[in-house]
């Protein structure tokens, strides 16, 4: 007759194992119904079998990375990927996107973090200047109009800068330190993890290319550079449908 310990001993073990099966069978299912994702040159490739990943292949870039770390696991990531030391207009835009992508999600969005993968070490005045950019310049976006579309074309060049006039110009009249706060995470990772998505991508790592990692950690798809916001955001909404995790 088996005790409660027992019981318990093999209802850990259930899920334990349900833990480990999920994101497969997540593949499985979407590689046997591909009705759920697809196939057009603006949507992901799923990534059979998904690449497992651990929170120590990440690395904090800055202090206020380093302070969320924690954020990671348990949350489907939204990772861009800057592979060089530079991050030139498609880099950026894609930045912009996964930032427009993420406040689509709506009520989904809690179970989401954006994270933006640093392959090498830039220039610290450099990278202040991107992270800036991420956070403003989605605001050129709201009005359309010729003004707006030159200046945010400009300013997705790297060498053109945003100083104090700019960033007070773009503010406005809302709280500027509410403006200046930035939620995405900024990792680097370690050699193990950057070996692998070398291999899933055949050894080049494009500007502009995004992955999804599931809340276990396991990295899902991958994006090609230009990729559409909104075909990006029907895929995750898939995987967060049929999945029970994150």
């Amino acid at each position: 007759m088996i005790n409660k310990q027992q019981k318990k001993n093999q209802l850990l073990i259930l899920a334990i194992f349900s833990l480990t099966i999920i994101p497969f069978l997540i593949a499985w299912g979407l590689k046997e119904n591909p009705q759920l994702v697809k196939g057009t040159t603006n949507r992901g490739q799923l990534i059979i079998p998904p690449v497992t990943t651990a929170l120590t292949d990440f690395s904090g870039f800055d202090e206020f990375s380093v302070n969320s770390m924690g954020e990671l696991p348990g949350h489907w990531l939204i990772v861009n990927v800057i592979p060089n030391t530079g991050c030139n207009e498609v880099c950026l835009d894609a930045l912009l996107k996964t930032k427009q992508l993420r406040l689509m999600l709506n009520k989904e969005l809690p179970r989401t973090r954006r994270v933006v993968m640093l392959f090498k070490e830039p220039e610290a005045m450099a990278a202040s200047q991107w992270w800036l950019k991420d956070t403003l310049l989605w605001r050129l976006r709201r009005t359309e109009s010729d003004e707006n579309n030159a200046l945010l074309s400009s300013l997705l060049r790297e060498e053109n800068r945003l100083d104090d006039v700019l960033v007070d110009k773009l503010i406005g009249n809302d709280d500027r330190e509410f403006a200046l706060n930035s939620e995405l995470i900024r990792v680097k990772p370690s050699v193990e993890l950057a070996k692998k998505i070398t291999e899933i991508r055949l050894g080049i790592i494009p500007e502009g290319m995004l992955f999804l990692i599931d809340p276990l950690g396991n990295l899902m798809m991958h994006y090609e550079p230009g990729f559409n916001a909104y075909k990006v955001k029907d895929d995750l909404m898939h995987l967060l449908k049929i999945s029970q995790i994150g």
